[in-house]
């Protein structure tokens, strides 16, 4: 896991079949796969080339009896995952699971958000040996951009600046909907916060892996078995997102060109 204080650093998917994910988003995104050998377990690592960009690996039977769906999930760099837990239960938040060790990885805390908004806090063991992943990329493969569904935007914003630093950037009137809220990140755009509709059920973060061409990509989504609940849509900049379901049911996005 590259590590980048504040930042987002690493994207997990938990899956109620972990064998299947992995041959669909290899054919939908295009990532090469590694499985490593965990106890009681297997962890997937996904990559865009030669850049590790997150993992996959089953959902853990507690999880799935406590009701909990397949998920992608974000990994927040932190300086200390204890203390930054701690923080977020001041904030409002909720403390998930408490901080624990991956033996020679690290240190975590899987958090949400005072509207339930669920993320993980991460301490790497050491310094990364590669380069700390960017915030966003342009580059096949990696995630170009961060969304959070919710339900109350401006306190969403207010506990992300109070927690991270994170600040406020270009914003987007959606009518009804009020603001679609870019933030920053070490004064780079690096995603957004608006009220969606989609979040009255649960409040979740959605993220945009890059692909080349969004309509052929789109065809491997539903080829593959996937469900498209939004797009293609052109966005500013002019390219194109889609918003999906992968088999097993969690939401992903796609963002690529048009021919």
């Amino acid at each position: 896991m590259a590590g980048t204080q504040n930042s987002f650093v690493w994207y997990e998917l938990m899956s109620s079949d972990a064998a299947a994910a992995k041959a669909f988003y290899a054919n939908v995104v295009g990532w090469n796969t590694q499985d490593m050998p965990m106890p009681g377990m297997t962890y997937t690592l996904l990559r865009a080339g030669d850049t590790q960009v997150g993992g996959l690996m089953a959902l853990p039977k507690e999880a799935r009896d406590s009701g909990m769906k397949p998920c992608w999930v974000g990994y927040v760099g932190v300086d200390d995952a204890d203390s930054a837990a701690a923080k977020v239960k001041r904030l409002g938040g909720r403390i998930l699971g408490v901080p624990t060790d991956i033996p020679n990885v690290g240190r975590f805390a899987m958090v949400t958000d005072p509207q339930g908004a669920a993320f993980n806090l991460f301490k790497p063991a050491q310094a990364p040996a590669q380069a700390g992943q960017r915030d966003v990329s342009n580059e096949p493969g990696h995630v170009g951009w961060h969304e959070l569904h919710t339900t109350d935007s401006p306190k969403a914003f207010e506990f992300y600046t109070e927690m991270f630093g994170w600040l406020k950037g270009d914003g987007m009137d959606m009518g009804p909907m009020g603001t679609y809220q870019l933030f920053t990140i070490g004064g780079t755009p690096v995603g957004a916060m608006f009220n969606s509709p989609a979040a009255q059920a649960a409040r979740y973060w959605l993220f945009y892996f890059n692909v080349g061409d969004i309509d052929a990509a789109g065809k491997r989504v539903t080829d593959g078995g996937g469900k498209i609940m939004h797009g293609p849509q052109e966005v500013p900049g002019g390219g194109w997102i889609i918003q999906a379901s992968d088999p097993q049911g969690a939401a992903f996005a796609l963002f690529g060109s048009r021919k």
